[in-house]
């Protein structure tokens, strides 16, 4: 195949430089990238051949203009891979994983260039350089140095044979989860076992049976977190059990999908890889270069929070409890897959709040136009225009412009929102190409989601929990879309891993802000805006249920850290084992309230970007709670306020070490006060 004939190795001629996915097909990835890696190694060797003496000019600044095909065949490649990854797809991805490592640590690892980005570090204090040219070297200097470029030759050799290793291990990790999460999506014969789900949900199950050949049946597909939003509303006992069942069973059988032994030597090979660049564990290793600076510091956090959650959450279970000996004919202990549904009751009773009947006041275009895209115009200025002339990489993927307040183009958003079996589960934002001025690019960001598609003819309505997503994941989108910087290496939500959720974390405030929610909660057939009494019944149970929520998610994040402390020596054969001394040590050991991902469908840490990172949530949720009290307290949804916030946080990117950027944009450091209150952790 010539170069000219596969549409990967051409810069797109459509708006933004959107890939051309019309054209694109399966075997054009391997060659593409092929041939860009060979680009990108060609004008690295370029740099390092330079004659002169190393500079800004001839090496940061030469090193962040290559690889531009790369990325671009790379963010094309990756958006389909964990969005629409079909088997030919998935074949691709398999066989990409080790030569991307290899790639990479072919770069990162390279002495000539790392000699050249020393001398560059070294007499930084000597070069005129304004405040990104600076914090670049800095950051090159400092991930070359973390990646291990300072090792010895041989040093090098075993650790990018390591990095091909978890690499290869990683793609079958999510491969096995998908497929796993596919096979045990739990199918029911009668609509009577799912006696409590709306009839848009009814439809959406019998939809997803027909399309696997199941005329006459109903299936639930799992989601990527323990448990499913349907067990809030399933009056069935048993239904309720199977879909816990099969949620927790991802994974961990003994078949083709099991991720038991594939975690196992992922653990050990961190372990490994950490010990190697000088690190006792992959959590130290990993928490170097985050704000956090050492494992320690996330324990003492954790710690600190689990032992107030966990008295929380056993007070709502006993809650629970005397509400199931009350009401049931038959009273029997809470399990874990009663938690949601008695809840729901429980949250009725004291507040008179049925959040599963809300849902005809959440249709999702409404929420889209009316809720999400309203705010960030009040907020921003910021318009969206539907391209329906813009093909992505999905039928069921939109396009939309986005413009600045004066009319001047920013980039293209894409909104993905159904699940389907090629899907992976979760949500999540990434970019397809990035913005920068060096290389004169605009931002072109996705957000995935993953809501039931309705039978045909029925709207779409969303829970509230689906609400929260779509906000949370459009923060992210604003984070891609309003970083401007001048080098690619910072572009986007190219920050630390545990501040990158605090932007989207913070777009979460606008879901109940009085003028939003009034704009997009109307139901949707009469149009009725949602009672304000309901509303602030909603605001008073801010608090309610925390301390399962809390629990759940301290627990995955301990989890995580658990199993990326662990030295070379270690010999963990039984991985339910492992998980229960963990979860045990930190107190949060209870079957009623299991943690929010098991170890063998953690995608999070086992394939994707979180790995001894998955405590960046709450860490992050110190800033957010901080600066949703600082809107309150200035005048909230104001341009005023959404410019200072995009220019002093969203606008640098990854330009700026990013808690100089908090205290840029609140006056001071976070206070954990906002956080320890919305989480009922005060006492």
């Amino acid at each position: 195949m010539t170069d000219t004939a596969n549409p990967l190795l051409q810069p797109s001629t459509l708006p933004y430089g959107i890939p051309d996915y019309r054209a694109i097909r399966p075997e054009h990835y391997i060659p593409a990238f092929r041939a860009a890696f060979d680009e990108h190694l060609h004008e690295i060797s370029r740099i390092t051949m330079v004659r002169s003496m190393p500079t800004f000019e001839n090496t940061i600044e030469a090193l962040e203009r290559a690889g531009e095909t790369l990325d671009r065949v790379a963010h094309a490649f990756y958006t389909v891979s964990s969005a629409d990854a079909t088997p030919e797809i998935q074949a691709v991805d398999e066989q990409l994983a080790p030569l991307m490592a290899a790639h990479n640590d072919a770069v990162s690892l390279n002495g000539p260039l790392y000699w050249r980005v020393q001398q560059v570090f070294d007499q930084l204090d000597s070069l005129d350089l304004d405040p990104e040219q600076r914090y670049l070297v800095e950051r090159h200097h400092r991930e070359m140095t973390h990646a291990g470029a300072a090792l010895d030759d041989e040093a090098k050799a075993h650790l990018t044979l390591l990095n091909q290793q978890l690499s290869t291990l990683s793609n079958t990790f999510e491969r096995n989860l998908l497929n796993d999460t596919n096979d045990l999506a739990v199918v029911f014969d009668a609509a009577e076992q799912l006696d409590g789900l709306s009839a848009g949900e009814l439809s959406a199950a019998a939809r997803s049976a027909a399309e696997r050949g199941l005329d006459g049946h109903y299936l639930v597909s799992l989601t990527l977190f323990t448990g499913h939003p349907y067990l809030a509303q399933l009056r069935n006992r048993n239904s309720r059990r199977d879909i816990m069942a099969a949620s927790q069973a991802r994974g961990s059988r003994d078949n083709a999908n099991d991720n038991r032994p594939v975690l196992r030597e992922i653990v050990r090979l961190r372990a490994e890889r950490a010990a190697l660049l000088g690190y006792e564990s992959h959590a130290a290793y990993i928490t170097a270069d985050e704000t956090a600076g050492n494992p320690g510091a996330v324990e003492d956090m954790l710690r600190a929070l689990a032992a107030p959650s966990a008295v929380n959450a056993r007070a709502e279970r006993e809650a629970l409890q005397l509400l199931v000996d009350r009401t049931e004919p038959e009273p029997f202990p809470v399990e874990a897959h009663d938690w949601a549904f008695y809840t729901e009751k429980v949250r009725e009773a004291l507040y008179d709040i049925d959040t599963s009947a809300l849902r005809p006041w959440f249709e999702a275009e409404r929420v889209l136009q009316d809720g999400v895209f309203f705010a960030a115009t009040r907020l921003y200025g910021v318009t969206f225009t539907e391209r329906s002339d813009l093909v992505s990489y999905h039928p069921g993927a939109r396009v939309f412009e986005v413009s600045n307040a004066d009319g001047s183009p920013l980039g293209l958003y894409i909104l993905d929102l159904y699940t389907r079996d090629s899907k992976r589960g979760g949500a999540w934002m990434n970019p397809i190409v990035s913005q920068s001025r060096l290389r004169g690019t605009s931002p072109v960001v996705v957000n995935n989601l993953n809501v039931p598609l309705p039978g045909d003819g029925e709207p779409t309505l969303l829970t509230l929990d689906e609400v929260t997503t779509l906000f949370h994941e459009f923060g992210h989108a604003l984070h891609g879309l309003f970083a401007t910087v001048t080098y690619p290496h910072f572009a986007g939500t190219n920050v630390f891993r545990d501040f990158v959720e605090f932007p989207s974390q913070v777009n979460e405030m606008w879901i109940l802000w009085p003028e939003v929610l009034d704009n997009y909660a109307r139901h949707h057939e009469t149009g009725e805006a949602l009672d304000p009494a309901i509303v602030e019944r909603l605001r008073a149970t801010e608090t309610f249920d925390q301390g399962h929520a809390t629990s759940e998610y301290l627990a995955a994040a301990w989890l995580d850290q658990a199993w990326h402390r662990v030295g070379t020596d270690a010999d963990i054969e039984d991985v339910a084992a492992f998980e229960a001394a963990a979860l045990a040590d930190i107190g949060l050991n209870d079957p009623v309230v299991p943690t929010r991902y098991s170890s063998t469908y953690f995608a999070h840490v086992f394939s994707g970007g979180y790995s001894a990172g998955y405590y960046s949530y709450i860490w992050s949720e110190v800033l957010d709670a901080d600066t949703v009290d600082w809107f309150r307290e200035n005048g909230g949804l104001t341009r005023e306020n959404g410019d200072r916030f995009r220019q002093r946080l969203l606008g640098v990117g990854g330009s700026k070490d990013p808690l100089e950027a908090y205290h840029d944009f609140r006056g001071r450091v976070a206070d954990i006060a906002p956080l320890l209150k919305r989480r009922g952790l005060e006492a």
